[in-house]
C-alpha cells in the first residue's frame, strides 16, 4: 500500500484506481451489484462504489482484506469486504449480482480455469454481466527483460515456477521469493466461459498497458507504455465482457 505503484494519498483524495479502458467498456454501473473477485485491498472496488455500484471484494489474503475493510471504513464506501479464495466464494458469499468483475494479474495464479467459470456463473443473477481486463497471454511466454521466449503459450498443467525480485509495485524492493502460476491461453479462458453458460459480447485485444509494471517499457502517452522492442507489434492487454443468459 506504501508504494507510490498505488499513490494512495492521490486515491484517497478522491482519484480512480480504475483505467478508462475498463470505466468505458463495462459502462454506467450506477445502482448495479458488483463482485470483484481477488480484490487485493480494495482499491478498484471502492473506485467501481464510487461510481455508484454497490460493491463487494474477494480476496484470499487476510491481511489485503483487513487492508481494504479499513480503507473502505475511512472513505465511507458503499463496500463490503470477504476473505476467501476464488474456489470457495459461494461458502462466504450467497449473493447474486449484476457484474461479477476481475482484472490485471489475477487468473495466472489459478490452476483450473473451469472452476473458476463455474464460480463467476454461480453469483451472477439471470441476465448478469462477467467482465474482466488483464494481461495479455503471450507477455507470460517471455523472460524478464522481453529477450527471448522462455514459456509455452499453452497451459501445460504444471505450475510455472519462478525465483522473483522485488515486486510489480516496486521492482527494486527488497524482496526475494518464489512464485508459481499458470500460463492461460485465450482459448482456454474463452472456453472456460463458454463452458459455464456465459455469452461472449466482446473480445478486445490492447496495444497499451496502463502500468509500467514490466521490463524495458516506453511510455506510449500520458498514462499508456508498451514493450520498447515490440511496439504496436504485441498485444500487452485483453479484454472480455460476457452475458449469463440463463
Amino acid at each position: 500500500m506504501k508504494s507510490a505503484f498505488y499513490n494512495l494519498d492521490k486515491f484517497k483524495a478522491g482519484s480512480t484506481s480504475l483505467n478508462p479502458i475498463e470505466i468505458r467498456e463495462l459502462g454506467d454501473v450506477s445502482g448495479k451489484k458488483l463482485l470483484h473477485l481477488q480484490c487485493h485491498f480494495g482499491m478498484d472496488t471502492i473506485s467501481w462504489a464510487r461510481l455508484g455500484a454497490i460493491t463487494t471484494g474477494l480476496d484470499f489474503s487476510d491481511k489485503a482484506i483487513t487492508a481494504a475493510k479499513n480503507l473502505a471504513l475511512e472513505l465511507e464506501a458503499n463496500s463490503q469486504f470477504v476473505c476467501s479464495n476464488v474456489y470457495d466464494a459461494g461458502l462466504h458469499i450467497t449473493d447474486k449480482f449484476d457484474i461479477v468483475f476481475t482484472s490485471y494479474g489475477t487468473i495466472g495464479w489459478l490452476p483450473d480455469l473451469d472452476k473458476w467459470a463455474a464460480v463467476i456463473v454461480e453469483r451472477l443473477k439471470p441476465g448478469g454481466v462477467f467482465y474482466m481486463v488483464d494481461f495479455h497471454p503471450i507477455l507470460w511466454m517471455f523472460d524478464d527483460e522481453f529477450s527471448y521466449i522462455k514459456y509455452s503459450y499453452f497451459n501445460t498443467g504444471e505450475p510455472i515456477e519462478e525465483e522473483k525480485s522485488g515486486t510489480y509495485a516496486d521492482r527494486e524492493a527488497d524482496l526475494k521469493d518464489k512464485e508459481y502460476g499458470w500460463n492461460h491461453s485465450l482459448s482456454e479462458i474463452l472456453n472456460a466461459l463458454i463452458k459455464a453458460g456465459l455469452t461472449i459480447s466482446f473480445f478486445n485485444e490492447h496495444t497499451d498497458s496502463p502500468y509500467e509494471c514490466f521490463s524495458n517499457m516506453v511510455k506510449t502517452g500520458p498514462d499508456s507504455y508498451q514493450i520498447a522492442s515490440m511496439q504496436n507489434k504485441i498485444p500487452l492487454l485483453y479484454s472480455i465482457k460476457a452475458v449469463y443468459n440463463q
